[in-house]
């Protein structure tokens, strides 16, 4: 796969390309723009300059005419109909064209050259997130996460290790959705795949993240595909050994800084300008929106029933922003009848937006962040204008669990067979405090987001030594040991 850019004249207008392929997609970047969360300034979504913040210093939001593929032929027009019998009808189209592509069978074409879109759990939805030729991209293929139910009533007596979550949380239908399956181990794949595939239609030669760690592997993951340069800027002495020897397996140049990763963030976005490099955090607007896959894969695995509650963890921001905007748009494409309401839970040492959600956003609140939870070890939220918008519009709230809260919701997950990293169980701690305080009821339909895998972070909360005595090789030894 070639890497190219779209012809530019000096003033950064596209020119008109001439093949085929090219024409498709010189007119579905024309047709993005960006607009400011902040004063609701509006840009080109594609300039020769990439553009990640506001002429106010406002964070980006990227904003597209939604259309079906030529091929499919919408419903006709129910305007008439009430408002009840017009979403689902008005989605059906939607809902028939994502289902067809989910049924495609798990296999790669004879030639690499093209990959099988429709089998991601990006891609699948791409007239959502970005419509490009199935030609130009990035992919592993990511997303197709396990949605895992662990309810007291919707989990069966045969996984009594998953139904102790249930029982924990205090709730019937409570599903895990675990973000940890995708290919590098966290939910950060979904966003890397449209940022890399924005990368290499710019023909960029390198691409840059800071990170608490997931970031940093899935760029170097995906740059490495790509044939790019990956250089992560991660806060030294602060990175899970797991994710640091990701990045380093995949090839990607590593700067250890002194600081945390707000600092980091703050040279990264520094280094991206000034030098050329494309940035890939969530500060880059098209990077969330490859994270409302997310959202679209739990309302699709719902058969698009949305959930009441949708609990996650919340750092940068990032998930909560494109999750609710996924949910927005779902409804108002007539995809689902509801919005979940979104409870963003914060590790209480780390909790800028729980802090400013207690004033109700009335200020916006920076920490010095100490947490266990390293994923969500962040003070200064890239996305909080963002995912603001989202917690006001779904009614939705934030909460804060102790760090003992998350390593005791972590055990019960670990010990389930399902397992995840401790920031993920963040999800879990916020969900049981949530029932136990009456503010999400016990037969309420929740769906927790897990973000990363066990391995991620093996060693936090796990002893690191094998206890108890050394038996002899005997039956009888192990006999004792066993109390048989």
């Amino acid at each position: 796969m070639g890497i190219h850019s779209v012809d530019r004249d000096s003033s950064g207008v596209s020119q008109p390309p001439n093949q085929p392929d090219d024409l498709a997609l010189h007119k579905v970047l024309d047709s993005l723009s960006l607009r400011c969360v902040e004063c609701n300034a509006v840009y080109p979504g594609f300039e020769t300059t990439p553009r990640y913040r506001c002429a106010c210093g406002g964070v980006l939001d990227v904003e597209m005419p939604f259309s079906l593929p030529a091929q499919r032929m919408p419903l006709p027009n129910f305007a008439a109909k009430a408002e009840s019998d017009l979403t689902p009808l008005a989605g059906a189209p939607w809902r028939q064209l994502f289902d067809e592509r989910a049924a495609m069978p798990p296999i790669w074409p004879l030639s690499t050259s093209t990959l099988l879109a429709d089998r991601s759990g990006v891609w699948r939805y791409r007239e959502l997130i970005l419509p490009v030729p199935e030609s130009e991209i990035v992919s592993r293929p990511e997303g197709n996460t396990s949605l895992y139910p662990v309810g007291l009533e919707n989990c069966d007596e045969l996984r009594k290790g998953h139904r102790q979550i249930g029982a924990f949380a205090g709730l019937e239908r409570f599903y895990l959705k675990h973000e940890g399956e995708n290919p590098t181990g966290s939910f950060k794949d979904r966003g890397m795949t449209v940022g890399v595939t924005l990368a290499h239609l710019r023909g960029a030669q390198a691409v840059a993240c800071a990170s608490t760690g997931n970031t940093s592997a899935s760029l170097a993951s995906y740059a490495a595909q790509a044939g790019m340069q990956g250089i992560v800027f991660l806060p030294a002495g602060q990175i899970a050994g797991g994710k640091l020897a990701q990045s380093l397996a995949y090839g990607a140049t590593t700067i250890q800084i002194e600081g945390d990763f707000d600092a980091a963030m703050q040279l990264v976005e520094q280094v991206c300008n000034e030098l050329g490099i494309y940035l890939l955090n969530s500060l880059n607007p098209f990077r969330v929106e490859g994270q409302k896959a997310i959202g679209l894969e739990i309302l699709q695995q719902l058969d698009w029933q949305a959930p009441d509650w949708l609990v996650l963890p919340a750092g940068n921001l990032g998930n909560t922003s494109a999750i609710g905007k996924a949910f927005r748009q779902a409804y108002s494409l007539g995809l689902i009848h509801h919005l979940p309401r979104i409870a963003s839970i914060q590790a209480a040492g780390a909790n800028p937006f729980y802090r400013s959600f207690q004033q109700h956003f009335a200020q916006r609140e920076r920490v010095q962040a100490h947490t266990i939870a390293t994923a969500i070890k962040i003070g200064d939220p890239v996305s909080y204008a963002r995912a603001r918008r989202v917690i006001e519009e779904s009614n939705g709230l934030v909460e804060e669990v102790t760090d003992e809260e998350i390593m005791l919701a972590k055990k019960v997950i670990d010990r389930s067979g399902i397992g995840c990293e401790p920031a993920s169980a963040a999800a879990l701690a916020g969900t049981k405090k949530l029932v136990a305080n009456g503010v999400i009821r016990y037969d309420e339909r929740v769906v927790a987001v897990l973000t990363g895998h066990l391995l991620k972070d093996g060693s936090t909360g796990v002893s690191q030594s094998v206890t108890g005595q050394v038996l002899e090789p005997t039956l009888e030894a192990v006999k004792k040991a066993l109390a048989l």
